[in-house]
């Protein structure tokens, strides 16, 4: 492939370069010398494409309910709102990071903060929801 022995001759010979000019802070891997070949750009995007489809199936077999991070939170907040003591009693707000989790992990499995166009996470839904319970759980308890 013309591509990858251009990039191979490219690199040998900015590494010529830079003995030559005794440049003695270079680090293999942060340059952008260093990037990846054609194939390994197409394996990379190969693997990634098979990482998000499985991350698609992985709540495919649960009730829309519970895999959905504003109906569970709204669950919660009836809960808060019927049985406040019962609320407080199980300790939920130490309970909700760790109900949650997985849901948010799947979420962000694709999300990328290194690329040019990627959402913030405050527009994400799932932070938005729990911004929304947090302010919802403030105003009722004050």
């Amino acid at each position: 492939d013309n591509s990858s022995e251009f990039i191979t001759k490219y690199r040998t010979c900015r590494r010529q370069v830079r003995e030559c000019s005794g440049e003695a802070d270079h680090h293999e891997g942060m340059s952008s010398d260093d990037e990846l070949s054609l194939p390994e750009v197409k394996e990379f995007q190969k693997s990634k494409d098979n990482v998000l489809e499985d991350s698609r199936k992985v709540f495919e077999d649960v009730h829309a309910d519970f895999c959905d991070i504003r109906k569970i939170l709204l669950k919660f907040q009836e809960w808060k709102e019927k049985f406040p003591d019962s609320y407080c009693d199980a300790y939920i707000s130490f309970c909700l990071p760790k109900i949650l989790n997985p849901l948010i992990r799947v979420q962000l499995i694709s999300w990328n903060p290194l690329e040019e166009n990627f959402t913030e996470l405050e527009e994400m839904p799932w932070f938005r929801a729990i911004e929304e319970f947090s302010d919802a759980r403030n105003i009722h308890e004050s």
